[in-house]
């Protein structure tokens, strides 16, 4: 299956945009992959240090948000990226020319705009798919962001 391009279904723009394609989606889950590159943005010339996963693991759901926000004919919109619970990374460091697989599984979906993800970063680079990284990500994502924003 075709999915859309990374930046129609992540609000950011530019360099900011970390994650390269999304590689499977459903309604409760999503796969994406990120090459570590030397241009990659965090990269020190060796990986990007393996913190940046909870930034991984967070735009895999905006990803997954947008997907369906497209799936249902709706417009993409912003969310907020409330904690990381139980992060753990089994390695300091992303590898210079690594492929990642960001995988993430909605666990709970408030209807005030809460929920929660499940989510996990394994190496694709041999085709090992050995879990680099595992935490529960928390995000909200309110109806109308700059009224919410205003509110603030």
């Amino acid at each position: 299956m075709t999915y859309p391009d990374i930046r129609e279904l992540v609000p950011h723009s530019g360099p900011m945009v970390l994650l390269d394609r999304v590689v499977a989606a459903d309604e409760e889950n999503l796969s994406a992959e990120v090459t570590i590159r030397a241009s990659s943005m965090f990269c020190d010339g060796t990986g990007v240090a393996a913190w940046v996963g909870v930034e991984y693991m967070a735009q895999a759901i905006a990803a997954h948000a947008g997907y369906l926000a497209l799936q249902r004919g709706d417009a993409v919109k912003v969310g907020f990226l409330l904690g990381a619970r139980r992060y753990h990374a089994s390695t300091a460091l992303f590898a210079l020319g690594s492929v990642l697989v960001v995988r993430i599984t909605r666990v709970l979906q408030g209807e005030n705009g809460l929920a929660a993800f499940e989510c996990s970063i394994h190496d694709n680079s041999q085709n090992t798919g050995a879990s680099l990284a595992h935490a529960t990500i928390t995000v909200f994502q309110p109806d109308n962001v700059a009224e919410f924003i205003q509110e603030m």
